[in-house]
């Protein structure tokens, strides 16, 4: 856990073009009393150069493991025992693979074998190298001896291509890790749904919606960070979560509040981020619904209980976090619902907006109380929900 002394983080940069962000990711940490001290790759070196670390830094930068005027200051030895941290940013798939085989023929590699510190990643490259079987491998071994990964984030990367390989940017990553390593709501278990569901109309046609879980998930995700017991309530999507997370999967509104009611006895918090089905049919067929003449179909809908509102009634004495996708007069209908529904918080998105929202990777939020409101710029969604979960941490620990 960090504290409000001044604690020293080891910087590692590696050959990819994203290597100009960790000049912000050094002010980052340097502006909240960080002192940052710098690794370069020989590779990382025709991207930036050690000149600017050395400027951002106030250091001199690291750069060889032979270097007899490093050796007489700082050795690899010495940088492996000052560092409180270690972070590898932008870290590229060859350093991933040298990891992986705990290669110390460099002082990157030689560090990390000789340092005790929590290290943490940030991959950056290529789509399709970052996917290919033989990276994930070596991620999962990482994983399972215990160095963690930020990222790597989904868009348009320098090649053209688009899709997960760009490294984080420089807040979640700050974020994350302070997150991390703070864990400000150790103790406490959280239940959070996620995904839509699903209601049946006949066996091979049901009622659903365009949630695809990314929001809930990466709730999950900033709660497990932040010491929490998890357990994720998810409908059906294609996502994957982390193993410390405890993940019931359901269909069906009905089936989703029976697991959250059961879960919810010696929980602290609820955090209501699924798009739950409104209605379903109120008669559901057991054979197909077989095609006629007719050009109409008529479907008989009622409501599907309120999973939220429900818990929320029945354990007055839990924290609820509720979330709500509007089109309009996104305010008034979020307040609404916060006090209807008997809320601490709600947090409302305007799923309009074709960049943010449902199956999109970022989103913006406002967060309503019943004495406050506060607005989230737009960000991915990894960052936001590190920086809701920072909100019910602090409400927490105002009860106490």
């Amino acid at each position: 856990m960090l504290d409000n002394k001044q604690s020293n983080l080891l910087l590692c940069i590696t050959g990819s073009i994203a290597a100009y962000k960790s000049v912000d990711l050094a002010r980052l940490f340097i502006k909240n009393n960080f002192d940052v001290r710098v690794i370069m790759t020989e590779a990382s070196k025709e991207f930036i150069t050690p000149l600017t670390l050395q400027a951002v830094s106030g250091h001199q930068v690291h750069e060889n493991l032979l270097d007899t005027e490093a050796e007489r200051a700082m050795g690899h030895i010495e940088l492996a025992k000052w560092a409180d941290l270690i972070v590898i940013a932008p870290c590229s798939a060859e350093t991933i693979s040298r990891l992986a085989q705990g290669r110390a023929d460099d002082l990157l590699g030689a560090v990390i074998l000789a340092s005790k510190a929590q290290n943490f990643i940030a991959p950056a490259m290529n789509m399709n190298m970052w996917s290919n079987q033989t990276t994930q491998q070596n991620v999962e071994y990482l994983s399972s001896i215990g160095m963690d990964f930020v990222g790597p984030s989904k868009g348009e990367q320098a090649c053209g291509d688009n899709g997960y390989g760009r490294m984080s940017e420089p807040e979640e990553i700050y974020e994350t890790i302070i997150l991390t390593q703070n864990k400000p709501l150790a103790g406490k278990k959280i239940i959070i749904t996620a995904g839509p569901t699903r209601e049946q109309i006949d066996p091979v046609r049901f009622i659903s919606n365009n949630s695809s879980g990314k929001m809930g998930f990466a709730m999950a995700e900033a709660a497990a960070r932040s010491g929490a017991e998890v357990i994720l309530i998810s409908g059906p999507v294609s996502l994957s979560c982390s193993p410390q997370i405890q993940r019931l999967d359901v269909q069906t509104a009905d089936e989703m509040y029976k697991e959250a009611q059961s879960s919810m006895s010696d929980a602290d918090i609820f955090i209501g981020c699924a798009a739950v089905a409104d209605f379903k049919p109120a008669h559901q067929n057991i054979q197909k619904i077989k095609k006629t003449d007719e050009d109409r179909l008529n479907i008989e809908l009622k409501k599907n209980i309120d999973i939220i509102s429900s818990l929320a009634r029945e354990f007055t004495d839990k924290r609820f976090m509720g979330f709500c996708a509007e089109t309009e007069r996104i305010e008034e209908h979020a307040k609404s619902k916060l006090i209807k529904k008997g809320l601490d918080f709600i947090v409302a998105n305007d799923v309009s907006k074709s960049d943010i929202g449902f199956d999109s990777d970022y989103n913006e939020v406002s967060v309503f109380t019943d004495k406050s409101h506060q607005f989230f710029q737009k960000a991915s969604k990894r960052l936001l929900a590190i920086q809701l979960i920072n909100l019910l941490s602090q409400d927490t620990q105002s009860l106490h």
